[in-house]
């Protein structure tokens, strides 16, 4: 899980950068992140293309679904501190590709399904997801708003949600569609708060870790997009 406390706002912060250095800083962090994204799909094109993912999906849904969940929790919280704190640029990139590699990974079986039983899905969720994404930007850049004050309520209602998802899992019950709809808009209130933090408080070396929470953030969204389609049918 990434770390929603707000960036140190420091001299180093791109708050405090001349112009063409904020730039340079904000062009690096959205080619990586689309970057992510286009490793992510191509990972998942690989996994389908070649028929691992129906085994990985089977192998997943076949297991118990907190141990899947506590080691994406683990490997999350490990890239972001990875890719937040180090030195090495070559960590910073690994902690990203790793953090990549492991949501394509559980994505599998929703998309498996999403594949199989409600085509044209995943198409429509992507697309409502770039809406969003765009849309949630489009907010942070033009206001200028300094949304860092989210940080603690997103912390809050994600723990909230963890708690809610475990609970689910342990007594079988199912959280529902107004579950998946509020998770849809702190995913949004997560896009909002790393867009003003990239513009604002960042440090200039750190457009790899910022990267990674905007990605971890608009795949967060799609993920609970991707499953209001599916509950339709």
């Amino acid at each position: 899980m990434k770390d929603y406390m707000q960036p140190s706002a420091s001299p180093a912060a791109v708050g405090y950068a001349d112009q063409d250095t904020r730039a340079k800083f904000i062009m690096r962090t959205y080619h990586h992140l689309f970057g992510s994204i286009l490793l992510f799909v191509l990972i998942e094109v690989v996994l389908f293309k070649s028929g691992i993912a129906e085994s990985m999906a089977r192998a997943l849904m076949g297991t118990s679904w907190l141990f899947v969940l506590g080691a994406f929790m683990v490997v999350g919280w490990l890239a972001s501190h990875t890719a937040h704190r180090a030195v090495s640029k070559g960590a910073q990139y690994a902690a990203l590709i790793g953090f990549v590699a492991a949501e394509a990974i559980i994505f599998v079986p929703l998309l498996y399904v999403a594949n199989r039983f409600a085509p044209g899905a995943i198409n429509s969720a992507a697309v409502v997801t770039m809406l969003g994404f765009t849309g949630l930007t489009a907010v942070a850049w033009f206001t200028r708003k300094d949304f860092s004050f989210l940080g603690a309520f997103l912390k809050w209602a994600f723990i909230l949600a963890v708690v809610a998802i475990v609970a689910g899992i342990i007594f079988k019950f199912q959280l529902g569609v107004w579950f998946m709809v509020l998770m849809v808009g702190i995913s949004g209130g997560a896009i909002l708060y790393d867009t003003s933090n990239i513009l604002h408080h960042y440090p200039e070396d750190r457009h790899v870790g910022a990267a990674l929470s905007l990605f971890s953030s608009v795949m967060l969204m799609f993920w609970y997009v991707l499953q209001l389609f599916l509950s339709r049918d």
